[in-house]
C-alpha cells in the first residue's frame, strides 16, 4: 500500500488537532519528558526539535535553557501555526516547515537534537538515513534524544498498550511505521553514536539516546 496518503493525514487540521487534544493524556509522558530534560545539558547553545508539533518539547527544554537558540521543524500546517504561536516574539527560536521523509536541510551544527513521537511515521529506510543525518548535524559531544513509539515485543503487550489508551486496533494511527527498540539502538551504534542507551520504557513508548563522538 502506498504510504503517502496516510502521511498526508498530518496536513489536515482535524488530524493534527485530534493529536494535540490527546497529547497531554499519553500515560507516563511526563515521566519520560522529565528524564529527557535531565539528559540534555543545561549549557547547550543550539537545540533542534524534529517533528516539533506545537513546540511542547522545545518549550520545556528552554524553561531552564533560555539562552539556547532553538530550531523547530514540522510539516503539518496546523502544528506549525501552533508552534509559531507558542514562540511568538522569541527571536531565538526558528520554526521551519520540513517533511522528515526528506533529507534534513543544512541548518548548521547543534549541541542537542530531540524528537518526540515523530520519527516512527517515517519508513524504516528513512529512519536509518535520518539518524545518520542527525549524527552529522550534531556538534562533537552533542546528544540526540528520541522519545518514541516503538514496535511491541508481543501481541499481549500490544493489547495492554491499546487497553491503556482506551482504543482498539481500528483506532490506531494508520501512518505508524513502528520498529523495535533494540533494532533502533543497533542502528545508532552502527552509525557511530557513543553511549547509546534506553533510559525509559513503558510498553510501546521508549526514550533512547546517543552522543556524537568528541
Amino acid at each position: 500500500m502506498d504510504a503517502t496518503p496516510l502521511r498526508n493525514e498530518w496536513t489536515t487540521v482535524e488530524h493534527a488537532l485530534a493529536y494535540l487534544t490527546r497529547a497531554d493524556q499519553v500515560p507516563h509522558r511526563g515521566e519520560a519528558e522529565a528524564i529527557l530534560l535531565e539528559i540534555i545539558p543545561k549549557d547547550v547553545d543550539r537545540i533542534l526539535d524534529l517533528g516539533t508539533g506545537d513546540g511542547r518539547l522545545l518549550g520545556l527544554l528552554r524553561i531552564d535553557r533560555g539562552d539556547a537558540a532553538g530550531v523547530a521543524i514540522d510539516f503539518s500546517p496546523t502544528m506549525l501555526a501552533k508552534a509559531r504561536e507558542r514562540f511568538h516574539g522569541d527571536t531565538t527560536v526558528q520554526v521551519l516547515e520540513h517533511d522528515l521523509e526528506k533529507p534534513l536541510p543544512d541548518m548548521g551544527r547543534f549541541d542537542a537534537i530531540v524528537s518526540s513521537f515523530a520519527i516512527h511515521h517515517c519508513t524504516d529506510q528513512r529512519k536509518q538515513s535520518l539518524y545518520s543525518e542527525i549524527y552529522a548535524a550534531l556538534s562533537p559531544g552533542g546528544v540526540f534524544c528520541n522519545l518514541e513509539h516503538v514496535a511491541p515485543t508481543s501481541n499481549e503487550l500490544h493489547g495492554q498498550f491499546l487497553e491503556a489508551f482506551g482504543i482498539t486496533e481500528a483506532d490506531e494511527d494508520p501512518s505508524n511505521k513502528l520498529v523495535g527498540l533494540e533494532t533502533q539502538l543497533h542502528w545508532l551504534r552502527e552509525i557511530g553514536f557513543d553511549d547509546v542507551n534506553c533510559h525509559w520504557q513503558w510498553l510501546e513508548l521508549a526514550l533512547f539516546s546517543g552522543t556524537r563522538k568528541v
